[in-house]
């Protein structure tokens, strides 16, 4: 399959299934799901789920099955998803963390949960997509019903609409108001998922999280309009990533409860979401996808995360404000629905609390945000990115971001963020 000039829109690790992804095991997956004895599995075929830089945490297979059942014959479009088995970097970055079973919960107990109490309330949001099997041994492995078949897409070939963008907002302030009430009401549900981004193990270790800092003071030292910012982002380059963890550990140590504790998606960007179109022009839904660094946080870190990695530039530039405070009214109406009984958390105060962690974001715009502007060369391929240093600096360098550099540290100075 290797000498295929599409294989190269695809991630290697997933042109050819493992061994034990058979009949023999679709078959075991469609009993179990439709509770039918003697499923024979009569055609099998595999192809990747997604495209290179979808994902990188997993790795993903589309199934078309067709079968037989003392019913007759049935034909499935099936997502599975599994964990990187191959040695190399993929592998080494995830090794240890709980990813997996941070996601299977989320699937198959917590979201479940978030829908049935909107469903009490009369409000039928699908916050996530029919999983059919799961399991942590032998491999592990989820099993989801096929967004596609259902008109679902991912948005490759084109920038977000301002509509698909709300849209997402809307669906996650329905996440994050439901996480509140159930935060507020039952905490000990969602006590076991404090595994972010920053507890993963091996992550740390990781030569691109600790470049994206140092290049990013070498191009203030380039720009003329940015030198003025690089007297102080070089008084933290050394320590910078220490810094940033020890902030991490505080906010986790002294929770607060203005802070607003959620379960955080934790990687909100635009290839975690599908959409659906009723045509061309009118947007039905948009499914969030990918649960794996879901942990309890403040849900600023959520919105945070979105501005640099959900938002297209031109958003961010223009509608920056207007998204966020569509988020709160969603959220706050929500709230109010589902009779949430905490304190109502208010525009000005979540605003206050937005910016707080500073360092956060200074990460996600040094590290995060130079790697998606690469990504928006479709050609890129993201795991690449990761493991080549030269190609990570040049993304720091390209005439995009110097662009967005240029107005976001011009915004983030005017919030008395760039001093000690």
């Amino acid at each position: 399959m290797s000498g295929n000039p599409q294989n190269n829109q695809f991630n290697d690790d997933e042109l050819v299934p493992p061994e034990w992804l058979n009949s023999e095991f679709m078959a075991r997956v469609l009993e179990g799901n439709e509770l039918e004895a003697a499923v024979k599995v009569i055609d099998l075929t595999f192809s990747p789920a997604s495209a290179k830089g979808d994902h990188y945490a997993s790795i993903m297979f589309r199934a078309r099955v067709k079968y037989t059942n003392r019913k007759g014959e049935f034909q499935k479009s099936l997502i599975i998803k599994t964990m990187p088995e191959a040695e190399g970097h993929k592998k080494d970055m995830l090794g240890g963390s709980p990813i997996f079973e941070t996601e299977m919960g989320l699937y198959t107990k917590v979201l479940p949960e978030f829908e049935r109490i909107l469903r009490q309330v009369g409000d039928d949001t699908q916050l996530y997509v029919n999983c059919i099997y799961h399991s942590l041994e032998p491999h592990q492995v989820l099993i989801f019903e096929d967004l596609a078949e259902m008109g679902y897409i991912v948005l490759r070939d084109r920038d977000a609409t301002l509509d698909e963008i709300r849209r997402i907002y809307f669906k996650l302030a329905k996440w994050h108001a439901v996480s509140l009430k159930v935060q507020n009401e039952q905490p000990e549900f969602l006590e076991s998922y404090t595994h972010g981004l920053f507890e993963m193990p091996h992550v740390l270790n990781d030569p691109f999280m600790r470049t994206g800092m140092e290049f990013f003071v070498e191009l203030l030292g380039k720009e003329p309009e940015l030198n003025k910012y690089k007297p102080y982002f070089e008084s933290i380059k050394d320590d910078f990533l220490e810094r940033l963890v020890e902030e991490w550990k505080d906010i986790r140590k002294s929770q607060k409860k203005d802070e607003y504790w959620v379960l955080c998606h934790g990687d909100l960007h635009l290839r975690n979401i599908m959409f659906k179109h009723k045509d061309t022009v009118s947007l039905e839904d948009c499914m969030l996808l990918d649960f794996q660094i879901s942990n309890l946080f403040p849900l600023t870190f959520d919105l945070l995360y979105s501005i640099y990695m959900l938002l297209e530039p031109e958003h961010r530039w223009n509608n920056w404000d207007d998204l966020i405070n569509y988020y709160i009214s969603v959220l706050q109406d929500v709230l109010k629905k589902i009779g949430y009984k905490g304190v109502m958390p208010s525009q000005s105060g979540l605003w206050k609390r937005l910016h707080q962690h500073k360092y956060y974001e200074f990460f996600l715009i040094s590290t995060f945000l130079p790697l998606m502007w690469a990504l928006r060369d479709k050609s890129v391929d993201f795991g690449d990115l990761l493991q080549n240093e030269e190609k990570r600096r040049k993304c720091s360098f390209s005439k995009g971001y110097i662009k967005e550099v240029t107005i976001l540290l011009a915004r983030l100075d005017q919030l008395g963020l760039l001093h000690a």
